[in-house]
């Protein structure tokens, strides 16, 4: 069993008058802070807010660097050149890193999002411009990767940029056989029971597997469980993953380089 384990979300992502997500309330129970850079979400408010909140809070700050895409909140499928996207992702994590410096924080890690998330999955040159981009603003950030079999092509490629790589899973979401992300168009691919996200993050840290949509067991070790704090509920169940992991004398701290 592992001694500790991450848990990082998804913050930052509110826009201008429009605000989105509880990142105060849900800051508290988690270890790493995934914030939006404004391409997705986010702009440069919500940036140096969400670093403060995170300072105040220990929580470490991680860019989250998504395609240009505020309409269709990162979420849709963008056809982008590798030495393009490599210079979207330098100057998003340069943003962020900028804003922790102002604040005399560090950045700590780099976490792709939605569609750039899943394009750096399933192809390697995106998977090769984000690695290279992080390497060239800074080699001691770590690389959040997907868990699992599946993204192993991705964790390779940041380990031959010479980058640590942390595996991230996610409670809240059900996995096909094939140890990918049920499509969310899929019944039953964003769990919303509270008692079956924890008893699967505990799962997840304690075992290193999850039950599949499907019914199988399929491995799936991971350093960082991705939670979502965006409703009252949610932030009421990260609470409860962070209180049922430390039952079970699993930690909650971030992942070191």
């Amino acid at each position: 069993m592992p001694v500790s384990i991450d848990i990082n979300c998804d913050l930052g992502e509110s826009f201008g008058i429009y605000t989105l997500g509880m990142d105060e309330e849900v800051m508290p129970h988690i270890s790493s802070a995934n914030i939006a850079c404004g391409w997705h979400a986010g702009d440069p408010m919500v940036m140096e807010r969400t670093v403060q909140a995170a300072i105040r809070h220990r929580v470490r700050c991680g860019a989250h660097p998504g395609y240009p895409d505020l309409l269709g909140f990162g979420r849709r499928t963008m056809q982008v050149d590798p030495a393009e996207l490599h210079c979207y992702l330098i100057y998003q994590i340069g943003a962020l890193a900028a804003f922790c410096q102002a604040n005399q924080t560090s950045l700590h890690h780099v976490k792709p999002h939605g569609s750039l998330y899943h394009a750096a999955v399933a192809d390697e040159g995106s998977a090769r411009a984000v690695a290279r981009a992080i390497t060239r603003v800074d080699r001691k950030l770590l690389f959040v990767t997907f868990a699992g079999e599946k993204g192993e092509m991705m964790a390779r490629i940041g380990r031959e940029y010479g980058l640590t790589v942390v595996r991230e899973a996610f409670p809240e979401r059900a996995y096909t056989a094939e140890g990918v992300l049920a499509p969310r168009a899929m019944p039953g691919s964003v769990i919303t029971d509270p008692d079956e996200v924890i008893r699967r993050g505990v799962r997840i840290a304690a075992e290193g597997c999850v039950e599949a949509i499907t019914g199988e067991v399929i491995p799936l070790a991971a350093q960082t469980l991705c939670v979502h704090g965006d409703n009252p509920q949610a932030v009421a169940m990260v609470r409860q993953l962070r209180a049922a992991l430390i039952e079970r004398n699993i930690a909650v701290a971030p992942i070191a380089a």
